[in-house]
């Protein structure tokens, strides 16, 4: 029978999902059959999932280090944000609705039963499965109904491990705090803690590890240094997003702008372009200008696409990207970038608010009607006329249609045709995800933007980066205890 243990944390952003990842190689390669899991997931980046569903691109990352497809048991519940008070909930890979923050709170009593049966699922064809908590355990406001941390723990019988953060600071108030305010019965089912993202001579700190121990009562698994090489993985939230920037401007290698729209979604699309040596990526910021020099300008996607459009033009940068255009920039739209980039964006059924239909951009001849179905699947093909190859994925709401169409961006395996570009061929929009992650598609835009050609191998140094993170917590974790504290879960 399968063994199961959570990390959880003390707050959000403390090293939760790395962890996870990297436990699921370190275990992958002591011969265990893992699974991750996390019950309940906020995040606009997502992934398609082998049985056709969505879930956090978190949890894909660690099937991958697990070595498994990926399927929608793995986060069964997974809240898309599309304002400060709404956010698109989907579950077990379906969209169920779209919830308001404190009604929703009220109905998460009703998702305790498929976040177990999801659960059940992976543990019936694993030897352990590592569960991934959500937030901070001690937001003891939001425990009635909790699914994500100490609630579902206590549920499915599965020990937790603590994390703290010490980089931000305070990380001894955290964890001790963290004990203060449980109540016991949730204190309890924690059986540890580690300490995290660590900088400086690990001696230092061993006083406070010891002050842990004994105000908590709780054992320590491991004090675990910095992982430098943790953005070269892709990131699920966007607290990260400041991270995902190039060297700049100032180098004179050829600049890649991202506009960073308030709901953007799938910013990993953009990853591979971070990592390489001879161009510079750039998120420019609402009331930040697109920089002059910029070679190519992306609109990426986005999970509320009129509420996005209509920031991109209060911004000033349909501006920019007029003078962008003129200079003889390149432009890209992907997905909701690429709704956007036409001449209007319809939402008939009020799939994002109010019914209505905007004006797009202008710069492509088609135009966006919002629908109920959501697309979700893997594809792979070439550029159209049998350009480079490329794989990837479409998940989006929407269908686009005119005279820009006849001339696609892309060609599906199969012959069907996706996206627009415009006569001068400098401006282009499509629905696949995941373009630049393709080596070859990858060289055919660096190429396209006069930038010098690459070596990286994109999937292969994602699989490097796990081989060292799970390397990384081997030194640093007791790897034993924490396999050792893994419950086995009922048949």
């Amino acid at each position: 029978m399968a063994r199961a243990l959570m990390f959880a944390g003390t707050g959000s952003d403390v090293g939760k999902s790395l962890i996870v990842a990297g436990l699921c190689r370190v275990f992958r390669q002591r011969g265990l059959d893992v699974r991750p899991f996390k019950p309940q997931n906020m995040s606009n980046n997502a992934a398609v999932t082998a049985d056709g569903g969505e879930i956090g691109r978190a949890q894909a990352l660690q099937a991958l280090a697990a070595g498994v497809r990926p399927t929608v048991h793995m986060n069964p519940v997974l809240l898309k944000p599309q304002s400060d008070t709404e956010a698109q909930v989907v579950v077990q890979g379906r969209v169920a609705g779209v919830a308001q923050a404190g009604r929703y709170h009220e109905a998460k009593r009703n998702l305790m039963a498929p976040v177990l049966d999801s659960f059940r699922h992976l543990a019936a064809g694993a030897d352990l499965v590592l569960v991934e908590g959500a937030g901070a355990v001690s937001e003891i406001n939001l425990r009635d109904n909790d699914i994500a941390n100490l609630g579902f723990a206590r549920a499915a019988g599965v020990p937790v491990i603590l994390i703290g953060d010490i980089e931000r600071g305070g990380v001894i108030a955290s964890l001790v705090g963290t004990k203060t305010v449980l109540p016991i019965e949730d204190a309890a089912a924690i059986c540890g803690f580690v300490v995290n993202k660590f900088r400086g001579d690990p001696r230092l700190f061993a006083e406070g590890m010891t002050a842990i121990e004994r105000l908590t009562g709780w054992p320590s698994l491991g004090l675990v240094p910095y992982f430098r090489d943790a953005s070269r993985l892709p990131a699920e939230d966007a607290l990260a997003l400041d991270a995902r920037t190039g060297a700049g401007t100032q180098s004179g290698k050829p600049l890649v702008a991202v506009l960073a729209y308030p709901h953007i979604s799938n910013f990993d699309d953009f990853d591979p372009l971070r990592l390489e040596e001879e161009i510079d990526l750039v998120f420019v910021r609402p009331g930040e200008v697109l920089p002059a020099t910029a070679r190519l300008a992306v609109l990426p996607g986005s999970k509320a696409t009129i509420a996005d459009l209509r920031v991109l033009r209060e911004t000033g940068w349909d501006i920019d990207l007029a003078a962008h255009v003129r200079r003889g920039g390149h432009v890209l739209g992907i997905c909701g970038g690429y709704q956007m980039l036409g001449t209007s964006v319809a939402d008939p059924a009020g799939l994002e608010g109010p019914a209505q239909t905007v004006p797009g951009l202008g710069l492509l001849d088609v135009a966006t009607t919002l629908c109920g179905t959501k697309t979700l699947r893997d594809v792979t093909g070439s550029a159209w006329g049998g350009g480079a190859p490329f794989t990837g994925y479409e998940m989006h709401v929407g269908e686009t249609v005119g005279e820009g169409t006849r001339r696609p961006l892309l060609a599906i395996a199969g012959g069907r045709p996706d996206g627009a570009v415009a006569a001068d061929g400098r401006i282009a929009g499509c629905y696949v995800h995941g373009l630049f992650a393709h080596d070859t598609q990858r060289a055919a835009w660096l190429e396209k933007i006069g930038a010098r050609p690459s070596d990286l191998g994109y999937a292969a140094d994602i699989e490097a980066t796990l081989d060292r993170l799970a390397d990384h917590l081997e030194r640093h974790l007791d790897c034993a205890a924490l396999l050792a504290l893994a419950r086995t879960i009922p048949g």
